[in-house]
């Protein structure tokens, strides 16, 4: 699965990383839901640094259409809520 950060790139996930990255994807939900900010903070940074520690860095140069687009890491609460689909940023 090729994965956009806004503003930092494209990774390529492995299908057995999508479990945790789900898990991850249902506390930023939750986080959202409830309006906490200091929670979504932490949970969109631990998402963000989850895909970028298994993900693999596509080259800048790369053409590979996104299957995700997930937002950078100063994203708004609000904006993160706008991106989320019925399933979530990472659907399973």
């Amino acid at each position: 699965m090729i994965v956009r950060i806004m503003g930092e790139g494209q990774v390529e996930i492995s299908p057995e990383d999508i479990a945790v990255l789900n898990e991850l994807d249902g506390e930023l939900e939750a986080a959202i839901e409830t309006g906490d900010e200091d929670a979504f903070r932490v949970k969109l940074h631990a998402l963000l640094d989850k895909v970028r520690h298994v993900g693999k860095a596509l080259p800048d140069d790369s053409l590979e259409p996104s299957e995700l687009i997930l937002p950078p890491a100063d994203a708004s609460i609000e904006e993160v809520r706008e991106m989320l689909g019925d399933q979530g940023l990472i659907p399973g």
